[in-house]
């Protein structure tokens, strides 16, 4: 992580020259621990769903499908905000938007607590903390990731995705608790609160470029001057978008990452804990194997970022699919009032596998499309919300009509299966022809 910086200026570049410096430990890992932070701290949001379904439906009597459509109108937003999000970063930086997002996320849960009827769930939930989360997705460290890192890439994004899981890890058995000896309504205060918690450390200490201190990125050798402000920050991504789609491997990923999130935060975040409630298990109990999911997925997904250093990403995305599959159409056997050994091996299983699948997927968007890889995984993104929205709604609209959730589990393995073998199909973006040189 040490690493010694000859800062050179850009050619044209006038005033006096920085000189070198010798840092003990890179500025770009301060920035990836503030960054990694930032996404805990909002992650309180993200545990929340799961746990409303019931005692909303006990508490106005809404089915689980008008929750759940608030939950995928939620999830939507996340996906379709975020390219825009990676661009609006690109025109007024990193700390304006994030910071902007996490007050949004504040109000939107804070008001729930006055809610009387199904539209305002929409409204604040869907509609707030779905614009607000969006712009606090994934693309934000993609963003960090390409700015302050030439070199570990695969383990810097590793470690900022499960940064999400690490949240989910401290809020989950809390508001779960919070919910069952009090109400939903303090669980939604929290959550608030845990937003505005984090604007000040984002404000005070992240840093947009390496250039604004001084310093080339980790592991670069030469400087790289920051790029001035890119306006248009809306055209600029649906200029991205169209482009993107005349290339078959953004189809590819778009769907492979679809079927990612219909089968973790659509189905597993959303319906595991009433589905395990459906059982007779208690919701703390349900809710405390989720988090396990979370202690294991922050392992899983830095492992997976120090493999797709090392190997290939498509196949590394074949297997995670795989066995995400295979894991799901076991899990309605599992299902029992107590904790059984077989159903904490399938939460660690499942934890491994969670968002393993983000490394690799960042990586082939950054080698087809290069300096737009952040905007393009933000789409990519937006395909995976789409799809989590899709199965929250369906998974309540399913609970309802069938009386339990096991259609949606066998369904979700077989989409998996066909993730892997998208996945394969993914070219690898051609090795550029040699130059000769042209003799007199």
């Amino acid at each position: 992580m040490t690493q010694t910086t000859d800062v050179s200026p850009p050619a044209g570049a006038t005033g006096p020259l920085p000189g070198p410096r010798r840092t003990r430990v890179h500025r770009a890992w301060f920035v990836a621990a503030v960054t990694f932070v930032t996404i805990i701290g909002a992650a309180a949001f993200r545990s929340l769903p799961g746990l409303l379904i019931d005692p909303l439906h006990e508490d106005f009597g809404w089915s689980r499908g008008t929750i759940g459509a608030a939950v995928s109108v939620n999830l939507a937003l996340y996906g379709l905000t975020a390219p825009f999000a990676a661009a609006l970063m690109d025109r007024f930086g990193i700390r304006r938007v994030v910071a902007v997002a996490l007050t949004v996320i504040a109000l939107g849960s804070g008001l729930t607590v006055w809610m009387t009827a199904a539209w305002q769930l929409l409204l604040c939930w869907g509609l707030l903390v779905g614009l607000g989360s969006g712009s606090m997705a994934l693309a934000f460290a993609a963003t960090v990731t390409n700015r302050w890192f030439t070199e570990r890439r695969g383990l810097v994004s590793g470690i900022l995705t499960a940064a999400s899981a690490s949240g989910q890890l401290v809020f989950l058995p809390l508001l779960s608790w919070m919910i069952t000896h009090h109400d939903w309504r303090p669980a939604a205060v929290t959550v608030s609160l845990a937003a505005l918690a984090v604007v000040p450390f984002v404000w005070l200490l992240l840093r947009d470029h390496p250039a604004d201190v001084g310093l080339t990125p980790y592991g670069a050798t030469e400087f790289v001057p920051k790029p001035a402000p890119v306006r248009g920050a809306a055209g600029r991504a649906v200029r991205v978008l169209l482009s993107a789609a005349r290339t078959g491997p953004f189809w590819l990923l778009a769907g492979t990452f679809a079927i990612c999130g219909a089968s973790t935060n659509g189905l597993v975040q959303t319906h595991f804990v009433p589905a395990a409630h459906d059982h007779g298990m208690p919701v703390t109990a349900a809710a405390s194997l989720l988090a396990v999911i979370g202690v294991f997925d922050v392992v899983g997904t830095i492992a997976s970022g120090w493999f797709t250093d090392r190997f290939e990403p498509r196949r590394l995305l074949a297997v995670y699919y795989a066995l995400r599959g295979v894991s799901l159409l076991f899990l309605p056997m599992l299902l029992a009032p107590t904790v059984h050994p077989p159903m904490l091996f399938f939460i660690v299983f499942y934890g491994l596998d969670w968002v393993a699948t983000v490394p690799p997927t960042l990586a082939l968007c950054r080698e087809r499309y290069g300096e737009d890889s952040a905007i393009v995984f933000g789409w990519v993104l937006a395909s995976h919300q789409v799809g989590a929205a899709l199965v929250a709604f369906l998974g309540g609209v399913a609970r309802d009509v069938f009386g339990s959730y096991d259609v949606v589990w066998y369904a979700s393995g077989a989409l998996c299966a066909a993730a892997a073998l998208m996945a394969l199909v993914i070219r690898r973006r051609p090795a550029p022809p040699l130059t000769v040189p042209a003799t007199a």
